[in-house]
């Protein structure tokens, strides 16, 4: 009777009530299909989207370590709404078992604050714990911002991991494209060329040109020579094809023949400009690969979605104080009819001095 009178005590007139919010949430990627399971999540969710459980699981995880609990000391101030007036001694941080050290903290928080993930609801849910219905509501809400913080950090290191590689792919491109530029207009001010092959096309012409005019001298030449062997304008028809056969040879040499000629460069200017078009090519697909970078991180962002806001409690739900009375009596009750039953057996095995 002693226990059962002590926890009535307690739980009658000493522990403090403890108000309990609750909140619930998902998060949903417009680039996932639907789950074909019928699940609260899926009934939440818009067409085309669903619940990220990888990403859930990432946000409980952090709800539930360290670092939240350091952002919960900064602000709404953690320790004093544990430390409340309204906590008894028993129940209050720090207990009378322990210290005010973050680790002791840590472990109060680890039973003040609930996380976890209901699968058959489909939805993530936070419980959080304390003194007065203010202090649980603000604790909740607290959690729920670090958590939407989380899942934007998330999307942004998502983004730039891709972006980031992207951007240095065209600017990769970009210094390679401005450096065949560069080579192709030092190589055209070095040999005094634009472009050989024009340059070439328009050499020939005007050889091909002078072969033509030449051939019709040659055969005027020819004609006057049957006809009119002694005619004065031979010797002068001779010195113009001779002549023309000295600049057919001369543009001839421009071309081919020699190494300054404009056949010898080809191969170095068409070297260079097969580089400034790759180049080009290059910086035009690293562009474009930029673009879908942004598109593809633009898509596969996560979005944390209130279910159920955290809610400021009307009454205690904590501590159950007649379950606990209860329980105490069947567990005081249980270990006096064990005591009992020892004490029986040994007193019938005892001899009789």
């Amino acid at each position: 009777m002693l226990p059962t009178l002590l926890a009535a005590v307690y739980y009658g007139l000493i522990a403090s009530d403890i108000y309990i919010s609750e909140s619930r949430f998902v998060i949903k990627s417009p680039d996932q299909k639907k789950s074909q399971t019928s699940t609260l999540a899926n009934l939440v969710q818009t067409t085309g989207i669903s619940g990220g459980q990888e990403q859930t699981n990432e946000v409980l995880t952090f709800v539930r370590s360290r670092d939240a609990l350091k952002a919960l000391e900064k602000m709404p101030g953690i320790r004093d709404k544990y430390n409340a007036h309204e906590a008894d001694y028993f129940s209050r941080f720090p207990g009378p078992l322990s210290d005010s050290s973050f680790e002791s903290l840590f472990k109060y928080y680890g039973k003040m604050v609930d996380a976890r993930f209901e699968t058959e609801e489909g939805t993530a849910v936070i419980k959080t714990r304390a003194f007065t219905p203010q202090d649980a509501y603000a604790i909740n809400a607290r959690l729920l911002d670090l958590s939407e913080g989380l899942v934007n950090r998330l999307n942004a290191r998502a983004q730039s991991k891709g972006i980031v590689e992207a951007q240095r792919q065209v600017d990769l491109a970009t210094e390679r494209a401005k450096a065949a530029r560069v080579a192709l207009t030092q190589y055209r001010n070095t040999q005094a060329l634009i472009d050989p092959k024009q340059q070439a096309v328009g050499v020939l012409e005007i050889s091909n040109n002078l072969i033509a005019q030449r051939a019709a001298l040659q055969a005027q030449l020819d004609l006057m020579q049957r006809v009119a062997p002694n005619n004065p304008s031979i010797p002068s028809l001779r010195s113009r094809i001779g002549a023309m056969a000295v600049q057919i040879a001369s543009q001839d040499s421009r071309v081919v023949g020699t190494g300054s000629g404009i056949a010898s460069k080809l191969g170095g200017y068409e070297n260079l400009l097969v580089e400034q078009e790759f180049a080009t090519q290059s910086m035009t697909a690293a562009n474009t690969a930029l673009v879908q970078a942004r598109a593809e991180a633009q898509r596969q962002q996560f979005y944390l979605e209130r279910v159920v806001d955290p809610n400021v409690p009307d009454s205690p739900l904590l501590p159950k104080r007649f379950l606990n009375v209860l329980i105490v009596f069947a567990a005081s009750l249980c270990l006096y009819f064990i005591a009992w039953m020892f004490m029986v057996g040994v007193v019938e095995h005892a001899s009789e001095d």
